[in-house]
């Protein structure tokens, strides 16, 4: 329920100006775990696979995905022996998998690169070579838009994805994954971050995702005596110092309760960043119903 009614609020201040911005963190939300999923089982990297869902898919929103559950626009070919439907697309009435769900997609597409041998080289690249990988598929024939590589690495890049492919993403993956997972991780900014829950402490936290307690304090501008709130935001990573630049020029209206922190926390921005753009001292307190620009 915290998770859909952030997300509400996120997506209510930025729908005028961020729409397609909006559905694709929507989409990263909801389906980075089955892309780290797939790449803890097959090596093939989150953020690749992740972008490839979001460009082919149009963040879930192409009737391919709507109807079929085809996330990747995989068409039948001779190996496919399952549901299919027609679809114009390099050639009128072409034939596209149908799947039972999103999940019977992704692990499709994995199956898809690992068993065709147009796509074996791709496998002795680092998991971390994003931009091999992109350029790799295009090469290999994957899709026929000639800037689809170009494509899939800003998406990546936009959004942070490579991060998912590294150590500190797999640390993550068990809490991503795991369907007994205590804390789910979300995106806000090109940021991750989680939510604490009664009894929670940078500590314990610290404990479970595979971050030292200290950088957890630093990541969000407390001291090491800081008492977390049920409901408190907590940053796992560093925020970035202004909020998402499709915020530029927004203002946001002091609700009851908030404070320059827990404002500066919900945009996933750096605290002095709220102040310096607001002209305001270190010892200012917003009143509610004031006005604050955020970018």
């Amino acid at each position: 329920m915290r998770k859909t009614f952030f997300l509400f609020l996120l997506l209510l201040l930025v729908q005028e100006t961020w729409g397609q911005s909006a559905r694709q963190t929507d989409y990263i939300n909801q389906y980075m775990g089955m892309a780290i999923k797939q790449m803890e089982k097959y090596k093939i990297p989150a953020s690749i696979t992740l972008a490839q869902g979001l460009l082919e898919s149009a963040a879930g929103a192409s009737r391919l995905a709507r109807e079929g559950n085809n996330h990747f626009g995989i068409k039948c070919g001779t190996a496919w022996h399952g549901p299919y439907m027609l679809m114009t697309d390099d050639a009128p009435n072409e034939h596209f998998r149908v799947y039972s769900s999103a999940e019977e997609s992704y692990e499709d597409h994995s199956l898809f690169l690992r068993q065709n041998q147009r796509y074996s080289s791709l496998f002795s690249l680092h998991i971390t070579d994003y931009k091999g990988w992109a350029y790799g598929l295009k090469k290999a024939g994957y899709a026929t838009n000639p800037n689809y590589a170009v494509n899939l690495i800003q998406l990546i890049e936009n959004f942070n994805l490579y991060k998912l492919d590294g150590s500190y993403s797999r640390s993550l993956a068990k809490e991503i994954t795991n369907v007994s997972i205590d804390h789910q991780v979300f995106m806000c900014n090109r940021n991750f971050y989680t939510i604490a829950k009664s009894g929670d402490t940078f500590k314990s936290l610290g404990e479970e995702m595979g971050v030292s307690r200290r950088k957890l304090c630093k990541y969000n501008e407390v001291d090491k005596h800081h008492v977390l709130q049920e409901g408190d935001i907590v940053f796992l990573q560093e925020k970035q110092k202004r909020a998402d630049k499709s915020l530029k020029g927004y203002w946001h209206q002091v609700q009851p309760g908030e404070s320059m922190y827990s404002i500066a926390q919900h945009y996933g921005m750096k605290v002095k960043t709220l102040y310096k753009i607001n002209y305001r001292e270190a010892d200012y307190v917003p009143q509610v119903g004031s006005l604050l620009l955020i970018r």
